[in-house]
């Protein structure tokens, strides 16, 4: 084995406080004021209005730049691959959101393109989602429930489902929803609120789909078994859905269940084979295409809708719909549905983005995302789309099948321009049990996401406990609820582990300057005299009474105990001088000394003239105690008010009793944040503030032997 090279470094210099720091660095106290920072912001040229144009359009910027020889032949093959794969997708994940599969095409169309113009992300496959799709189809269904269009039929003497009406009303809804969600998007991308996503970190995100892919499932049993349960909205719902599903299981179409079973059974045996030959074909095979169109030509010569009550797609009207102003009336019922999908569309699409984006070396631009989303979501809602997201799968053939530029994503919409154009209406005769077994299929890799927990048990179970937790409130509340629930939950155990952070002594390394917690160490060593304290943690309203509570259990002093002491002893004091000084008093007067009527002032300097103290208590410090608190602050991004003023406490008590409190290691909005919240005055100055621990404890061990030499030279002299 190498051995490691080790070189030696020294450093020669001068202990240095915050002040002489600041003398020595020429720290500039000039900040520019409010109204100048709003000036300059305000401020604009020809360059920077140009590029704030482009960039808006990024579209511009590429497209002329676009290499054919190097991407164009990756391009096509790659957007043909997509755009096969969103046919099957798109019609099935109509079904989650409760509209004709029609409108599952127009929204794989119409969003795909706008997201080619303003879109930064070379990689992702935004369209239909699984996650976005169940979630428009609880708003659908809400708000247009079968129940609302029920009409009498005089044939047969009993209410039957007015169909057409029913789906015309939930294309109504899923576009305002859409809408909606399109212009929190946009919003939220001007003000520059890209940073939203930091909220998400991945264990919420894949908790959270995680449970959102069970929801799918639930959904599409009802297809799968060919029966037609209730479905129920709000917390426990599901439940609910799961609990009719099993009362109505008797009541199953054996046709339907025979063909999601063939289609589930083909599938997956399909899907297999493409992962063995994988490596040695250069696209994977289009199984979910394959599929429909075998399962369309049975459909149609078997006539499995009127033999076995089989329920088929029906009419898929041919061409596009002229664009229709969303129906600003119901924007009030879905404003916080809206919001939902605004955060979760989004939340997907840029971490999917920003995977392929660092793995190939290019950024992407989270707030332009977001305009780039809304813009999709807002125009198509319009063309009665709704709501779009990226799909992992989709995303994952782009790129293995040669995907280099959002080009792709345009010829994937060309793709299916051309199939809902000329040859959508092939397939009326599909089952819907075959696009509900596409759904099911598909979600196996969601499934997968379990095994995140066994992993994060090992690694971060703080995370794990965010999975978990997410994952039930998703269950529980419904994608909506859920997700606002679950980034409660996550950033309360941000809280609590400022409120539970580790408390540590350190300790020295050898002869270096590097000091070690000494519970994780065995070869650190406590500086004689000297405490060195650290939380792992900021100082804040939340924690600052556990700070001073570590502290006191750290050190082993209880400042409360011993303050308490020190004023006894003070009052023991004054109660012994003014008995004396009255004896003294008294004992002038004996001898014929008349003192004159004094004030108390004067009575008190009397006092501390004549006195001669005989009392009997030590008044020397215990050696027990450290002569030096130095509190390391490196940890420490921020304090408030709180804080300050218990870092002063600190200081004050501890100074009380003979330790001198030191602070180490503040960084610059540290001590700004002393500075406005009072800490320094005219006894306390920046001098007791070090850049490092080392140079804390090199100062206090400097004043430390300066004390000793000095009650040895005042012992001496005596």
């Amino acid at each position: 084995m190498e051995e490691r090279k080790r070189l030696n470094y020294n450093v020669h210099r001068e202990i240095l406080d915050e002040e002489e720091l600041d003398e020595i660095a020429k720290k500039s106290d000039s900040k520019p004021s409010l109204c100048d920072k709003m000036a300059k912001s305000m401020r604009t040229s020809g360059p920077q209005v140009k590029n704030c144009l482009l960039g808006t359009i990024p579209v511009v910027l590429w497209l002329p730049r676009y290499s054919f020889r190097e991407d164009a032949l990756g391009d096509l093959v790659s957007g043909i691959s997509v755009g096969i794969m969103q046919l099957p997708q798109g019609m099935a994940y109509a079904l989650l959101a409760c509209v004709p599969p029609v409108f599952g095409l127009y929204s794989s169309f119409y969003p795909v393109l706008i997201y080619f113009i303003f879109g930064t992300s070379k990689h992702i496959s935004v369209g239909t989602y699984a996650v976005m799709s169940v979630m428009i189809g609880g708003v659908t269904e809400r708000l247009a429930p079968d129940s609302n269009f029920m009409i009498w039929d005089n044939e047969t003497n009993s209410s039957k489902l007015d169909i057409f009406s029913r789906d015309d009303e939930r294309v109504r809804v899923a576009a305002a929803v859409t809408f909606l969600s399109g212009m929190f998007q946009i919003l939220l991308g001007l003000v520059q609120f890209g940073f939203v996503v930091t909220y998400l970190s991945e264990p919420l995100v894949r908790g959270y789909t995680t449970g959102a892919a069970i929801h799918v499932i639930v959904s599409q049993l009802k297809y799968a078994f060919g029966i037609n349960p209730v479905r129920h909205s709000g917390p426990l719902s599901m439940i609910y859905t799961v609990l009719e599903v099993c009362y109505l299981l008797p009541k199953t179409n054996v046709g339907t269940l025979v063909v999601s079973i063939v289609a589930i059974v083909g599938l997956v045996l399909a899907k297999e084979l493409n992962a063995l030959l994988s490596k040695k074909l250069p696209v994977p095979l289009p199984v979910e295409l394959f599929a429909i169109i075998i399962a369309t030509i049975i459909s149609w010569q078997v006539n499995l809708d009127a033999k076995y009550g089989v329920e088929v797609v029906g009419g898929i009207p041919s061409g596009l719909q002229p664009p229709v102003v969303p129906d600003v009336s119901l924007f009030g019922q879905v404003i916080g549905d809206a919001f939902a999908l605004a955060v979760v569309g989004y939340g997907i699409a840029i971490s999917l983005g920003r995977i392929f984006a660092l793995k190939y070396g290019y950024k992407v631009d989270s707030n332009q995302e977001l305009i780039a989303l809304g813009l999709s979501n807002s125009i198509g809602g319009f063309f009665q789309c709704f709501a779009i997201s990226c799909s992992m799968s989709r995303s994952l053939v782009q790129e293995s099948s040669g995907g280099r530029t959002q080009v792709a994503g345009a010829l994937s919409a060309v793709v299916i321009l051309f199939i809902t154009l000329w040859i959508g209406r092939l397939f009326e005769d599909l089952p819907k049990a075959v696009l509900a077994a596409i759904v099911l299929v598909n979600l196996h890799g969601m499934m997968k996401q379990f095994l995140d927990i066994p992993a994060l048990w090992r690694s971060n179970k703080i995370d794990m406990l965010i999975w978990i937790a997410t994952f039930i409130l998703t269950l529980l509340l419904n994608p909506d609820l859920g997700l606002a629930a679950a980034i409660v939950f996550s950033m309360l155990t941000v809280i609590f582990r400022t409120q539970l952070p580790k408390y540590s002594l350190l300790g020295q390394v050898g002869d270096t300057d590097i000091y070690k917690p000494m519970e994780d160490y065995d070869q650190v060593k406590q500086v004689p005299g000297i405490l060195i304290f650290r939380s792992s943690a900021t100082l804040y309203f939340a924690n600052a009474e556990m700070y001073q509570e570590a502290l006191r259990k750290k050190s082993g002093i209880d400042i409360t105990k011993l303050l308490s002491a020190k004023k006894k002893l003070e009052a023991k004091r004054k109660r012994h001088e003014k008995k004396n000084a009255k004896k003294a008093k008294k004992e002038l007067q004996r001898n014929g000394v008349n003192l004159p009527p004094s004030s108390e002032q004067e009575e008190k300097h009397l006092e501390q003239q004549i006195y001669v103290s005989i009392v009997e208590v030590e008044d020397e410090p215990d050696p027990s105690l450290p002569r030096a608190i130095v509190l390391d602050l490196s940890p420490v991004n921020f304090l408030d008010t709180v804080g300050v003023k218990t870092i002063q406490s600190i200081r004050r008590d501890y100074g009380e009793i003979g330790i001198k409190t030191v602070l180490a290691g503040c960084q610059t909005g540290v001590v700004e944040n002393l500075q406005t919240g009072g800490f320094f005055n005219d006894k306390v100055t920046k001098s007791c503030l070090f850049t490092t621990v080392h140079d804390a404890v090199l100062h206090c061990r400097t004043r430390g032997q300066a004390q000793d030499e000095l009650q040895e030279l005042e012992a001496t002299h005596f």
